[in-house]
């Protein structure tokens, strides 16, 4: 150890480092995640905010006859309509966000701060926007799954099997999987108890597990409550008959579909202010386009011999 009274022969660290330029990073923040429901739903333009979504009567089908090399009379047939289809409305995520113009003026280098600022904002919204897809009473998920589409875990936590009884209300061309990350984690245990272990797949430079074929996508926007979850298996796109998301197309300032910023001015305080507004919805088209295993413990451990 040199002695306190030693005379230093060298510059030091602490003065050397008020010459040096720091090299900085932009803004992080840990609530960005993935998204990845916004990334995998086909997104549909709107007009005028509403999407108009027109059914079939139930029990409407058209009589057909499978004719032999007879002159027999064919059957004669249409399909009704439902008269008062379901129409949804574009709804707004909004903020205001307040940049002092002497801070911008000063200190945008090597970032701009309003620039940041505003990046910040949009992933904000962007995150409330997926949890309104997924919990909004209104449009959500959650909200939009028929009662014949709702099943129940058999012993508590996401088994192999529930999967499986998933998959048979989704049939038509299974999309993905959908569920919180504990959840995913909860099912990986069953699996590997079960001495099944579920292959992964990369997609997007990204590895998933899957089920049969079927990726498992996380969103933290699933509500846990008492330990419990739930998990979604849905189909995209309007020519499947699948889930679809809506957004105004062309908007003033827009950025991204359905995402504009708009400027509002400087008030009498040298405050900058910008209008950010992300306009979306979204609609189930038919009945099994999703459905939802419910009360999925999350919790359950097991302990393995080797």
């Amino acid at each position: 150890m040199p002695k306190l009274n030693e005379k230093q022969t060298a510059l030091g660290d602490v003065a050397a480092r008020q010459l040096a330029i720091a090299t900085r990073t932009v803004p992080q923040m840990v609530s960005i995640t993935p998204r990845w429901l916004t990334h995998l739903l086909n997104w549909i333009p709107v007009e005028s905010g509403v999407y108009r979504l027109n059914k079939v009567k139930e029990g409407s089908r058209a009589e057909v006859d499978c004719s032999g090399r007879d002159e027999r009379e064919l059957p004669h047939t249409f399909i009704d309509y439902v008269e008062n289809p379901r129409e949804y409305n574009l709804n707004a995520v909004n903020t205001v966000l307040d940049v002092h113009t002497r801070v911008s003026d000063l200190y945008s280098k090597p970032y701009n701060q309003i620039s940041e600022q505003l990046r910040l904002t949009i992933e904000s919204i962007k995150e409330r926007q997926e949890s309104e897809l997924i919990n909004n009473e209104e449009y959500g998920l959650l909200h939009s799954i028929a009662d014949s589409q709702r099943i129940k875990t058999r012993i508590g936590p996401p088994t192999p099997d529930d999967f499986d009884e998933l998959i048979s209300k989704v049939w038509k061309e299974p999309g993905f999987f959908l569920l919180h990350p504990q959840a995913i984690a909860a099912f990986g245990r069953e699996c590997t108890r079960k001495g099944v272990p579920p292959p992964t797949v990369s997609l997007f430079g990204s590895q998933f597990i899957t089920w049969r074929g079927i990726p498992l996508f996380p969103s933290d926007k699933l509500p846990i409550e008492n330990g419990k979850t739930k998990v979604i298996l849905m189909r995209t796109g309007e020519s499947r008959q699948g889930v679809v998301g809506l957004y105004q197309p062309g908007l003033p300032g827009e950025q991204s579909p359905g995402l504009s910023v708009r400027f509002m001015g400087i008030n009498d305080k040298a405050i900058a202010s910008y209008l950010v507004s992300l306009y979306c919805s979204l609609a189930v088209l038919v009945d099994d386009a999703i459905a939802v295993l419910e009360d999925v413990e999350i919790g359950n451990y097991h302990e393995y011999k080797y």
